[in-house]
């Protein structure tokens, strides 16, 4: 296993604001991000990071786990010259959020884990999906995303960050989303929340049937400061599908980590 490489977009937003990391589910890039962004970058200065072979990152030559991703996202947060950084991340980008505040929880202030939970799916079934990418790309997995990312009348909403993020799925080099498919397998935090003392706001959309609510309330209830709170309308890219809402949720969340929010 070694730290795959990754890359950042240029940091947008005031000079000297706190530093947000934005992090991105599997099969898509940071366009997941592209119409929270502006919502956010009145307060806060905005840098987001693709996943190895996705958008902007150069293929994975080795094999990796979500820990070593969040080593990646750690390394490249210091190169923009921050020592402490808020971070927001969907599904396999939430955990590596995870294994951010466990492993490097004195560069994180606060953290949301977006649409994700400790642990995901089941091992054998992200096997399976790694070996049908490795034999016939990722476009078979097209159809099959659009309906478990998107809830109904998202697409309509939406349109246009919709359809580039199923592109944003059939341009993904598909060794390196077999080798996401395969961090994932191996990945299970559970038993390590309970070490966690970085805040940790866990948002879930209502109509998210990868990472549902009790995904969210296991985090919540099993770091030292943990908070839940549902996005109606969504399912699982909550970003792309209601960014005004997602946004206000992060900026509620980072302008007070310790408050309380409901479900």
């Amino acid at each position: 296993m070694s730290i795959p490489s990754i890359r950042f977009t240029e940091p947008v937003g005031p000079a000297g604001a706190p530093l947000v990391v934005l992090g991105p589910s599997l099969g898509t890039s940071t366009a997941l991000w592209e119409t929270v962004t502006p919502r956010l970058t009145p307060r806060f200065r905005v840098t987001a990071w693709d996943l190895p072979g996705h958008g902007a990152s150069p293929a994975a030559s080795d094999a990796f786990t979500v820990a070593d991703l969040a080593d990646a996202v750690a390394d490249g947060a210091r190169a923009l010259g921050a020592t402490r950084i808020l971070y927001a991340g969907v599904s396999l980008g939430g955990a590596t959020g995870l294994e951010l505040v466990i492993r490097h929880p004195e560069l994180v202030e606060a953290a949301a884990i977006v649409a994700s939970g400790a642990q995901l799916g089941d091992p054998a079934a992200w096997h399976e999906r790694a070996a049908t990418v490795r034999a016939q790309s990722t476009s078979v997995l097209v159809t099959a995303s659009a309906a478990r990312w998107f809830a109904p009348g998202s697409v309509e909403r939406e349109p246009v960050i919709a359809g580039r993020l199923l592109h944003a799925l059939q341009d993904a080099d598909d060794e390196s989303y077999a080798r996401c498919c395969e961090a994932l397998a191996a990945y299970d935090v559970r038993g390590q929340l309970r070490g966690v003392s970085v805040p940790v706001l866990a948002l879930w959309g209502e109509h998210d049937q990868v990472a549902p609510e009790q995904k969210a309330d296991e985090i919540a209830s099993g770091v030292h400061h943990g908070q839940a709170h549902r996005l109606a309308g969504v399912a699982h890219l909550p970003p792309a599908e209601d960014p005004t809402a997602t946004a206000a949720a992060l900026i509620d969340f980072f302008s007070d980590p310790t408050g309380r929010h409901t479900r």
